[in-house]
């Protein structure tokens, strides 16, 4: 039987070496869940925060296939720790797990160039806001930029581990850059343009600015890409690429 690891320590042994900052938000108890195959001494573990699950240890079907009772959606973004789990992932999901590709940018908290950042913030015409209480509220209920917010349960809990700026035009809001998670030490950033509003830099200013607070707080601002697109926001904004790496997008979870 799948249960919850509250003492996650029991579980960081599987999870070593991943530069993931989703799994950190895990076993600091931060943010998200820990499931393991058992509570003391789990031979395989699953990290899950939002839309994503972390995979490590040893395979597992029950593992993949379980589904937390408090999941309220039928999408996740399974990344195995090896091959033999994403045979599992293949075999338990059939044509319900499709497979992609994502793309990891190096954690290099001395590599941005802060004039640079300044410099697009102060040149960008329209308002970037702060997201506070009524940002906040205001982008959880559209869809499209819900998940600026999405996986904090409240305000205080964004105010507290999160961060995050939007750009306005007028009362809307076109953009916005802000953390999909956090963790001590820093946040996952999640950037997100109104379809009719995009290729106008909004991303580019509304990143820096989000990158710039992050610096000035002591915290550092991750980055993990989509698609090729965002990385090439990524590097322009200062990272640079480390690796690619196979997910599994799982649809009717």
């Amino acid at each position: 039987m799948i249960c919850e690891v509250q003492r996650t320590e029991n579980a960081a042994p599987l999870f070593a070496g991943w530069q993931e900052t989703i799994i950190w938000s895990c076993l600091q108890k931060v943010m998200g869940h820990i499931y393991a195959d058992v509570t003391e001494n789990p031979k395989s573990a699953m990290a899950l925060l939002g839309d994503f699950c972390f995979l490590a240890g040893k395979p597992d079907r029950e593992l993949v296939l379980f589904k937390p009772k408090h999941l309220n959606r039928d999408f996740v973004i399974m990344v195995p720790g090896t091959e033999d789990w994403e045979e599992v992932i293949r075999n338990s999901y059939g044509d319900k797990a499709r497979k992609v590709t994502r793309y990891a940018m190096k954690k290099e908290p001395d590599v941005f160039r802060k004039d640079e950042l300044r410099e697009a913030v102060n040149r960008f015409n329209d308002p970037i806001k702060a997201i506070d209480e009524e940002l906040f509220h205001k982008c959880g209920k559209m869809q499209w930029c819900r998940d600026l917010v999405a996986q904090y349960a409240d305000y205080e809990t964004y105010r507290r581990y999160g961060l995050g700026f939007v750009v306005m035009k007028g009362e809307e809001i076109v953009a916005g850059a802000s953390s999909y998670s956090g963790y001590q030490g820093g946040i996952e950033i999640e950037i997100d343009t109104k379809e009719a509003y995009r290729r106008q830099g909004m991303a580019y200013a509304c990143g820096a600015r989000l990158i710039l607070e992050c610096l000035e707080r002591g915290w550092y601002p991750s980055w993990d890409a989509q698609n090729l697109w965002s990385v090439a926001l990524a590097q322009k904004l200062g990272y640079h690429f480390d690796h690619e790496y196979t997910a599994y997008e799982i649809w009717g979870y």
